[in-house]
């Protein structure tokens, strides 16, 4: 059977990856596992964006974070936590910020050439630039 006319329900392929194929057609990668004997859902991505190749080494590689003694989904978690952390740190997130905190205080066309100016910086050279 092939993953595009799958009927719906779950289709397993091992290891706890399975395909969860919906009503309204639509198909998203799972997987299964038991954490602190506790059942867990791990979801890796909708199908085709995310192949099943790609669905099998994610299941590998959580798979070997449980076998290390981390929750796969917590790890998960706290990527998307330093994520969302990493871009209210930017400097353009910081930047603007600033320019509406200062807006009160400036006068019109001050502020409109401060924003110009940092509109105008090589946000990606910033990023290089920065010393840890």
């Amino acid at each position: 059977m092939g993953i595009k006319s799958a009927a719906p329900g779950k289709l397993f392929d091992g290891g706890g990856l399975f395909l969860d194929v919906r009503e309204n057609g639509s198909r998203y990668w799972r997987l299964k596992y038991r954490f602190a004997g506790k059942e867990r859902l791990l979801a890796f991505g909708v199908y085709p964006e995310v192949s099943l190749s790609e669905a099998r080494s994610r299941r590998d590689a959580a798979r070997a974070a449980l076998r290390d003694g981390r929750d796969p989904g917590a790890i998960k978690r706290a990527h998307k936590v330093a994520s969302k952390v990493a871009a209210a740190n930017s400097f353009e997130a910081v930047g603007l910020e600033w320019l509406a905190k200062q807006k009160p205080k400036m006068a019109p066309a001050t502020h409109a050439k401060a924003e110009w100016m940092l509109q105008r910086i090589p946000l990606d050279r910033c990023a290089s630039d920065r010393r840890d």
